[in-house]
């Protein structure tokens, strides 16, 4: 575990200084993201009567990715650029860019605020596509778009280069364990030659500085823009044909956990009257069927329900394997019961704990993260999966702090019991800024938070 976590502090060793200025405005992801637009659809899906619902049939493997990177560098258009081009052979449905950012105060803003999910197939595969924020002030939420992926496409504007979020995206990224991802330069048509190049060469030093293989990657150069204007298809149809080639061959098709007993991370729920309790998310292991009894875990709770109903993309499931982004339609369940970050489990499956042990790297001031040590009972919020929860960190009792760029074993004490189990990746955060990552070494037994309180309590006196 250690080795681990040595190779993740030798890959971020190197990275360079960016701004982190996150999550700003806490009012504005409590407004847009407990329901979700995806969420609203999958709610509207459940109420239509039978007849009116496509079966969705699994004839190619599904893989999901995302488009991720700096806000304003055409990532939501590079996404709509891509349902329009495979529409042409009736393998998306084109959706527009208002489409895809449709939540009010992302039309009057004019940037991504919730990660989009849409669908699309090639010849080889079947695609879930999440259109993550770029915007700083919205990274909580793409982190959970993120938690979603199997790979990515970075796209950075030629007319920009690298910018904070590119940088900051590559690092969560690259922590959730993706591996391989293809890159989009974009707005090609708004810069010229030798701007390109040096756009590129940046580009391929900064993958190779966190970690994935700076000379391998493929880059595709070309402009959103101009493929949903239908003009210049030498930059624009032309170039996001070969992006699609290069995600089919590159990005390595993920192996999927199918034996162990299904476990899905909620992302969203929405309530269907008459019907019950709609939640959704990524299922990331096991098989999910139409009449399972099932368990939702966390946040101190414990509901036993069933699924009646599954819908990927609109379509209905008899069937969900490990990989599906779906929605499950659960029985007896009120909404206001269940919330993003529970996971959706086969009953018996799954423990929760409030207290963890943990090997963790914390970041540099460089490397985006705090100048100042970390002291025993020190406060931070944890984010693994789809949930978020604050925590106490306790350090060895030999070590009266930790410095930024340490690695090490700590004790975190969580706010609520959990899901959470060996070997679960997380990372930390405070006050808009990401301090570092870690991965779980150990459950142990649930601390008392009346006994918590006391030592807090003496440690201010």
């Amino acid at each position: 575990m250690a080795a681990s976590v040595r190779v993740l502090r030798s890959t971020l060793a190197s990275a360079g200084s960016f701004k982190s200025t996150y999550l700003s405005s806490a009012k504005c992801f409590t407004a847009q993201c407990q329901n979700g637009r995806w969420f609203s659809q999958t709610a509207r899906f459940f109420a239509q009567p039978m007849s009116q619902k496509k079966t969705f049939v699994r004839s190619k493997p599904h893989m999901n990715i995302g488009t991720i990177g700096h806000v304003d560098h055409g990532k939501t258009t590079l996404t709509a650029a891509i349902t329009k081009v495979l529409s042409v052979d009736k393998n998306a449905i084109f959706k527009k860019y208002e489409e895809i950012d449709n939540a009010p105060e992302e039309k009057s803003r004019g940037i991504t605020i919730n990660a989009a999910c849409i669908e699309y197939q090639t010849e080889n595969r079947h695609y879930g596509h999440v259109d993550c924020p770029g915007h700083a002030d919205y990274i909580k939420n793409m982190i959970t778009g993120t938690a979603q992926m199997d790979g990515a496409i970075l796209v950075v504007a030629a007319t920009d280069g690298t910018m904070p979020q590119t940088r900051e995206h590559l690092l969560l990224a690259k922590q959730i364990g993706i591996t391989k991802l293809v890159v989009f330069i974009n707005k090609a048509d708004a810069a010229d030659e030798e701007m390109l190049e040096l756009v590129e060469m940046e580009v391929r030093e900064l993958l190779s500085e966190f970690g994935f293989d700076g000379d391998e990657t493929p880059v595709i150069t070309g402009s959103a823009l101009s493929v949903i204007e239908g003009k210049s298809p030498e930059i624009g149809a032309n170039k996001v044909k070969e992006l699609l080639n290069a995600v089919d061959s590159y990005l390595p098709t993920p192996e999927r956990d199918l034996d162990k007993p299904f476990n899905m991370s909620i992302e969203g729920t929405y309530s269907i009257v008459g019907r019950g309790t709609v939640v959704s998310g990524r299922l990331e292991r096991g098989v999910l069927k139409k009449g399972d009894e099932c368990e939702i875990v966390g946040y101190d709770k414990k509901i036993k329900s069933t699924v009646t109903g599954i819908e990927m993309f609109h379509q209905t499931l008899g069937k969900s394997e490990a990989g599906d982004q779906l929605g499950a339609l659960i029985r007896g369940v009120k909404r206001y019961d269940v919330r993003r970050g529970m996971c959706l489990c086969k009953p018996n499956t799954v423990s929760m704990y409030n207290k963890i042990e943990a090997q963790i790297y914390l970041l540099t001031k460089d490397e985006g993260g705090r100048s100042k040590p970390f002291t025993n009972y020190f406060q931070t919020q944890i984010f693994s999966r789809t949930w978020d929860c604050p925590s106490f960190m306790l350090l060895d009792q030999s070590k009266d702090m930790m410095m930024p760029g340490e690695d090490g074993k700590v004790v975190f004490n969580l706010f609520k019991k959990m899901a959470l189990e060996k070997g679960q990746r997380f990372t930390l955060r405070a006050s808009g800024v990401t301090l570092g990552f870690g991965v779980i070494s150990d459950v142990l037994p649930d601390y008392d938070p009346a006994e918590m309180d006391k030592k807090l309590r003496q440690k201010d006196k």
